[in-house]
């Protein structure tokens, strides 16, 4: 059974969608996830967690069908529509996921509300980032600005992928594939370039650690774009953290590994061990 369910913020309207299983172990599961994402995008998760826990899926403003934020609109804009979301569940805590863009939204609510936040999984985090790779979004933007989407989504590919064939990537071809057909429908948008702009194009410092919210991060061994060394350091910025890296994957392990990615939050929001086979590596090795 599910159901899509609006809020308001600030004369911006957006959208979530809340998938109800057939029995709860467990808090909600709010995922959030990258900037080319939506409400529509999770169906490995929906399977994996339809007896476990209620899944709860959003297009935040400029998303899907949500509303377009204002110019003057800030990233303050996503964390007041994330908790007018979490408020109108009308539920003592939440499990948060986010991926990506949406790793940064899931922190900073940890951080504002810690004790309406159940568990935190975090993945392919974008802490400590460099100025190149803004550098060549800003580059990517200017081509889709001037009418080349196909230069656009290229260059947006190359830094979401790793592209280096001496490194093991499951399903890196399938994978690349889709992302590219996904990216052009996104281009093809009128709001393409603020969606791009709103994700790729802002650097967001992730200070402060947190305490009080058990936490894992994880990513791809092969992640280009957020390396594991950097997401580890972030991680050891967060009280009680666990790190896990999952092998032959990079930044776009959703696609190219969702039954792990799937398993992975199923187990930590049950306090369970993920089944064998996925060769996922704790860092400590502590039991998941």
């Amino acid at each position: 059974m599910q159901c899509v369910r609006t809020v308001n913020v600030d004369g911006v309207s957006c959208s979530y969608r809340l998938v109800s299983p057939t029995a709860a172990r467990s808090e909600p599961l709010i995922a959030l996830g990258g900037a080319f994402q939506g409400m529509y995008d999770w169906v490995q998760l929906e399977d994996a967690l339809t007896d476990v826990s209620c899944l709860l899926t959003a297009d935040l403003p400029g998303a899907g069908d949500s509303d377009v934020p204002r110019p003057e609109h800030t990233l303050t804009l996503l964390d007041a529509a994330l908790d007018a979301i979490v408020d109108d569940l009308h539920v003592p805590r939440v499990n948060l996921f986010g991926y990506s863009h949406g790793a940064v939204l899931a922190f900073r609510y940890a951080q504002r509300r810690p004790r309406r936040c159940a568990r935190l999984l975090l993945g392919g985090v974008p802490a400590h980032l460099t100025d190149t790779p803004f550098a060549r979004y800003r580059k990517a933007g200017e081509l889709l600005a001037n009418g080349d989407t196909e230069g656009f989504v290229a260059a947006v590919s190359a830094e979401m992928f790793c592209l280096d064939d001496s490194r093991r990537v499951h399903r890196r071809d399938l994978a690349l594939r889709s992302f590219r057909r996904s990216l052009l429908r996104v281009a093809r948008r009128p709001h393409a370039e603020y969606m791009l702009a709103r994700a790729l194009g802002t650097r967001t410092a992730l200070t402060g650690g947190l305490v009080g919210v058990p936490t894992l991060v994880f990513t791809g061994e092969h992640d280009t774009l957020t390396p594991p060394d950097l997401q580890r350091a972030f991680a050891e910025t967060i009280d009680g953290s666990r790190f896990v890296t999952m092998p032959d994957c990079d930044h776009m392990l959703l696609m190219e590994r969702p039954d792990a990615v799937a398993a992975l939050v199923r187990a930590f929001i049950t306090d369970s061990r993920p089944p064998a086979g996925y060769g996922i590596r704790s860092f400590p090795e502590a039991a998941l």
